[in-house]
């Protein structure tokens, strides 16, 4: 036996890890993280794991361990080396001609958001609002559109479009049919959109003042009017589609898509306040449409997937009309054949479907809401099961015939492992590679603990929570919690975390609690839908009950709990020191104080309008509760943030100076939107959250009023007696 090939042979006889063993310990450092380690110009640490790569051959059968020139080639069956197999050369497709747009228009800089068709013979783009149509072999261009200007957006959508519906960053407006025949796009009328003006007040190079104006609809303000045009490739006039079953209704146009044939497009329409959703058929030729499928929901329907077409023209839709996310399988004209999943979880993606096997691969929540597991399911609805095993968060690759898989998988409390699986029914079949934590042999470190709490009404909550390192159960130490809190926005996922700031405060004495409430619990509708009129009361209701039942331990200090988070999870920690008794010290970033102050699409989807909900506005906003704050509440925002604007921080600190109150501080960044990504700036946010948490969690004491002032009151003695690196 050749000597290279021993470890890979001694590796096919390891025995199979049972499901429940323990962990291997990590390697025990004894060097502390400091402040500094965090400063832009230091040395980055992460507690990331590294494990082996292992992956499959370009032939797909073969697994590869390693890569590049020490890449080796095993045979998944035996786990025996074999020789590697020189890959192939890929016939590569020539351009049909370069894409050669009006030269005037590029050296305005003026094209935007271009696209090839399916078959690379046109592109379509966008230019002064107005949407062409590029012929690459005969090299002329068309404008489908001459209308385009600041207040009507052709094939380009706007931001709230992009923010809300259709991604962020994306505002490609236009879609191509696959037969490249046809291309559907939006066309928003921007006249009755109001607009919003940001200043620059620190613009590089420049002594005034610059304002930006974008149009952003604020609650209960008019929407952008959309319409849907189809324009033929080859000549003709655009057909608008009849939209005139919606004539007395304010909509919006939430997903566009074609069939696999290109000869006809699918169009969902939801009302404004998106309780409801229609999936139309529409004839790309004379623009008559057809309602397949009506969505409706008592709370809010989530914006529906596009269908998922099989060869057979019947179509497969996600729906959450049970109360949980499922599959459904209809016919082309919109009769259900009936649902391919069922019971109380959520489909959250689907991976692949086999169509000559009969099955469906995606991913659910069946075996954990925090947890990535896969499941395959036939297309009748039959034959369900679970592929993936243990907790965790998996990630699957399959070699081509689908007889084995590779699952990497870690959790919060186990870092990455790497498997061999058996592709039929996800059997373990041997563990290939453990992951080590470098930076653990070098820094104390600990590890992340899974709970569930009950609420007070009984419902589970998931949990996770790092102790201090070293733990002493004899302690008392303070807690910080992280969060977000939006709806469907889970902040513990069951998955290796590499956060070195979170073993900084473990190591400084700092308990560290995650919790998802059950509006941001992954659970399904039937659960987050708990948040609908009336955002941030049930959610602090779940963080106080996890909060109570942490600090019934006597190593964790109720009189020094701290929370923060960024976006809704600002409005969440903003909400906690506003409305409760349990906290002492709040960092909120770009909050949303009163939701009065965001965007239509999104805030009316779980509120309702101001005026269909006037209490459920008025009760919610941290404005009028700013009397009630006792701990010590510090705000920050960026000067320029275009999504949850700094107008947000000044109301905020305008009704809190109007209550009377001076426990609070507050911090704005120039050239900052939504998220500090210069480094100098966020490494002074870090050391504003640390400092605060040394001057309001580290010294002991009961919270009360002016609880926070006495504690900034012996901030220097405290520090002084720690050492502040």
């Amino acid at each position: 036996m050749p000597p290279h090939l021993a470890p890979i042979l001694l590796l096919a006889v390891l025995p199979v890890q049972q499901e429940g063993g323990a962990p291997e310990p990590a390697p025990a450092g004894a060097k502390l993280l400091t402040l500094a380690d965090f400063a832009p110009d230091a040395e980055h640490i992460s507690f990331r794991d590294q494990v082996a790569s292992w992956s499959w051959a370009w032939d797909g059968k073969h697994l590869v361990l390693g890569r590049g020139e020490d890449a080796r080639w095993l045979d998944p069956s035996t786990l025996v080396e074999v020789p590697p197999q020189e890959e192939p050369e890929r016939a590569t497709r020539e351009p049909e001609g370069d894409s050669k747009f009006d030269a005037g228009e590029l050296e305005q800089g003026r094209v935007e958001l271009d696209e090839r068709s399916p078959d690379g013979a046109y592109v379509a783009y966008v230019t002064g609002n107005d949407l062409r149509l590029h012929d690459i072999a005969g090299e002329t261009t068309r404008s489908v559109t001459t209308n385009g200007s600041e207040e009507r957006f052709n094939g380009k959508l706007d931001w709230v479009y992009q923010e809300e519906l259709y991604g962020r960053g994306n505002f490609k407006g236009f879609w191509w049919s696959p037969s490249s025949k046809h291309v559907a796009f939006l066309s928003l009328d921007e006249e009755p959109v109001l607009p919003f003006t940001l200043v620059d007040h620190v613009e590089k190079g420049h002594f005034r003042v610059r304002p930006e104006v974008t149009n952003y609809p604020k609650v209960g303000d008019p929407n952008p009017i959309p319409t849907i045009g189809i324009v033929p490739v080859d000549g003709g006039e655009v057909v608008w589609m009849d939209l005139g079953r919606y004539v007395d209704k304010e909509i919006l146009v939430t997903r566009i898509s074609w069939d696999p044939t290109g000869e006809r497009c699918f169009v969902t329409i939801q009302d404004r306040i998106q309780k409801w959703a229609d999936l139309l058929e529409v004839n790309p030729k004379s623009g008559d449409a057809r309602v397949l499928i009506e969505e409706r929901s008592d709370t809010w329907t989530d914006r529906p997937s596009a269908p998922r077409w099989l060869r057979d023209g019947t179509f497969l839709w996600m729906s959450t009309r049970t109360g949980y996310a499922h599959l459904y399988r209809y016919h082309a004209d919109g009769e259900l054949i009936g649902p391919l999943t069922q019971g109380p979880w959520e489909v959250r993606r689907i991976r692949e479907i086999d169509e000559d096997a009969g099955t469906l691969l995606f991913s659910a929540s069946e075996g954990g809401a925090i947890d990535t597991h896969w499941y395959r399911t036939n297309l009748d609805g039959t034959g369900f099961r679970r592929l993936t095993q243990d907790r965790g968060s998996h990630t699957i690759t399959f070699n081509d015939e689908g007889s084995y898989f590779l699952d990497r998988v870690s959790s919060l409390e186990k870092p990455t492992e790497i498997r061999l699986c058996r592709g039929e029914d996800g059997a373990l079949l041997r563990v290939l590679g453990s992951a080590t934590i470098p930076a653990a042999e070098t820094y104390r470190m600990s590890r992340w603990e899974l709970h569930e709490v009950a609420a007070r009404d009984g419902l589970l909550l998931d949990v996770a929570i790092l102790k201090p390192t070293p733990f002493d159960p004899s302690a008392n130490y303070p807690v910080w919690i992280e969060t977000y809190s939006g709806p469907d926005a889970p902040t513990v996922r069951n998955r290796w975390d590499s956060s070195a700031w979170s073993q900084f405060l473990a190591q400084q004495g700092v308990i560290q609690m995650r919790c998802n409430v059950r509006t941001a619990s992954g659970k399904g509708h039937k659960i987050i839908s708990a948040c609908y009129g009336r955002f941030g009361e049930q959610e602090l209701a779940d963080m106080e009950d996890v909060v109570d039942w942490l600090c019934a331990n006597p190593w964790a200090d109720g009189a020094r709990v701290g929370i923060t988070g960024y976006s809704y999870g600002g409005f969440m920690a903003a909400t906690c020191l506003l409305r409760s008794k349990k906290f002492r010290l709040g960092i909120a970033g770009g909050g949303v104080y009163d939701w009065r102050l965001y965007d239509t699409i999104y805030t009316e989807r779980y509120m309702g309008t101001p005026t269909t909900n006037p209490r459920g506005y008025e009760q919610t906003s941290c404005l009028n509760h700013a009397a009630g704050l006792e701990g010590f509440l510090h705000l920050h925002a960026g000067l320029m943030d275009d999504n949850v604007h700094a107008q947000n921080l000044h109301h905020m600190a305008d009704a809190l100076m109007r209550a009377g109150k001076t426990n609070w501080s507050m911090m704005t960044y120039a050239n900052t939107r939504h998220g500090i990504r210069d480094p100098l700036l966020a490494w002074h946010a870090r050391r504003t959250e640390w400092d605060l948490i040394q001057k309001h969690l580290t010294p002991p004491g009961p919270l009360g009023k002016g609880a926070g002032d006495a504690a900034a009151a012996d901030f220097d003695a405290a520090v002084g007696a720690r050492g502040d690196d």
